[in-house]
């Protein structure tokens, strides 16, 4: 049966759209564009402008919540009263199993307003005759989802990717992972821990999906290879300023890189809660001639910074609270303009990042260690050309965004996803012809 005959995927999201999430973004648009017809689901209103242009692309309807409190709560409880009626047993299974999770429970409050949530899905998905739910972050949108699942009947999957996974209670991700009819992640490390902290789950549930990358949107930069250079170079980074992004050991670099004589500007892309700090600690560095804070942008701005840089850095760390990155999107989109890449050797950023071969690597946590790696890619042009090649090679074999969607999809469309293939467990990524792969033990 064709997708356009079949009952759509509904996404199930924080909040649509994101500027931080053109991954989630780009898989939406992938999937639209392999004939899946999709709702998507928001649990909070949309984010204010500016929106990726990419945003309009996009057909699927998107259901988020009325800013106005009255009309909320009729929603809220139109929904519930319509799942309540249409499968009794089941939304009364729902509501046992809520209020058993309230006993044991950190946040009840938050529970409660998951499961509120999840009446107005379990609703929507009656209405629109959906086959699947699909969640994307392991916490509050894989709970509405699992909620809505036990109302409906309706299998649920999920994405786990980064701070959802490590600031989550083992117990909470363990039960989901036990209710998905498949859990997918974006890196090989995230996987085993997954794996680990339910290792009597079958192994070949939790699937590795790489977040794909839409080469087409980089077709028109320069190949793979350093521009020439003339005077300054220029260094770019992009992320959120927060902890985990590990700005203060960039800045710490670019100072040494100062008082080694390097002639260089940095141009720091993102916002958040650091931001006065961060330009406190430029001033205090002597570094506001080299160090420039450009705020968030849109996709389309942002490539045009790609463009015009040298060397693209990025120094994630394990924040004190466990939060950490995954593989930062950012890294690979650099990768695929032909930008060299300097990144620390956090989490699954060795998995694109491979030292030597793709990218240079530098301990978390140690300027020194990174200002040397950037001092030597800037200082050597034909490894720094090597580099970027062999990471456009590498884009182009793993984390293309077709390819990687097409896994994803397959394991949507499989009805019993748990125990699909018995073939040896690999990843989903690569050449892929539309059927899905599975995730084999530990990294690359």
């Amino acid at each position: 049966m064709s997708a356009s005959h079949r009952g759509p995927i509904v996404y199930v999201l924080k909040r649509y759209p994101r500027l931080t999430e053109t991954f989630i973004l780009n898989e939406i648009r992938a999937m639209e564009r392999l004939g899946e017809p999709l709702h998507i689901f928001s649990l909070l209103p949309p984010e204010p402008p500016p929106h990726h242009p990419m945003v309009a692309e996009v057909r699927a309807p998107v259901h988020a919540p009325p800013t106005r409190f009255a009309v909320q709560v009729r929603r809220v409880l139109g929904a519930h009263a319509s799942v309540l009626a249409a499968a009794p047993l089941r939304y009364l299974s729902a509501m046992g199993l809520a209020l058993r999770r309230t006993l044991t429970s950190r946040h009840p409050i938050s529970l409660w307003r998951q499961f509120a949530r999840a009446g107005v899905l379990a609703a929507l998905c009656r209405r629109t005759g959906a086959r699947h739910i699909h969640a994307h972050f392991a916490n509050a949108p894989t709970s509405v989802a699992h909620f809505a699942h036990r109302m409906s009947g309706i299998p649920f999957s999920f994405t786990a990717h980064a701070k959802d996974i490590y600031l989550s209670r083992p117990a909470i991700l363990r039960r989901h992972l036990h209710a998905a009819q498949f859990v997918t992640t974006c890196t090989a490390y995230n996987a085993d821990y997954l794996r680990q902290i339910a290792p009597e789950l079958e192994p070949r549930r939790v699937h590795l999906v790489y977040h794909g990358i839409d080469l087409e949107n980089f077709a028109a930069a320069e190949a793979p290879a350093v521009r020439a250079r003339g005077g300054r170079a220029r260094i770019l980074s992009v992320g959120r300023l927060v902890p985990k992004k590990g700005h203060e050991d960039l800045l710490a670099a670019c100072a040494r890189l100062r008082a080694d004589g390097v002639d260089f500007e940095c141009e720091i892309v993102g916002d958040g809660p650091l931001r006065a700090a961060l330009t406190a600690e430029v001033e205090r560095l002597g570094l506001s001639e080299r160090v420039r804070f450009s705020g968030s942008m849109t996709h389309r701005d942002l490539l045009g910074r790609y463009r015009q840089a040298d060397l693209f850095v990025l120094a994630p760390r394990i924040a004190e609270d466990g939060d950490r990155d995954g593989i930062p999107n950012v890294i690979a989109e650099a990768m695929a303009v032909g930008i060299p890449v300097v990144a620390s050797d956090v989490s699954g950023i060795p998995e694109l990042v491979r030292h030597g071969q793709t990218g240079w690597l530098a301990p978390s946590r140690d300027p020194a260690a990174l200002a040397a790696a950037m001092r030597r890619i800037l200082a050597d042009a034909p490894l720094a050309e090597r580099l970027a090649r062999s990471a456009r090679s590498v884009l182009e074999r793993e984390f293309d965004l077709w390819q990687t969607t097409r896994g994803l999809h397959a394991l949507m469309d499989c009805d019993a996803c748990c125990a699909h293939d018995a073939a040896k467990p690999r990843a989903v990524q690569g050449s892929l012809p539309g059927a899905a792969a599975v995730a084999g033990e530990g990294a690359p």
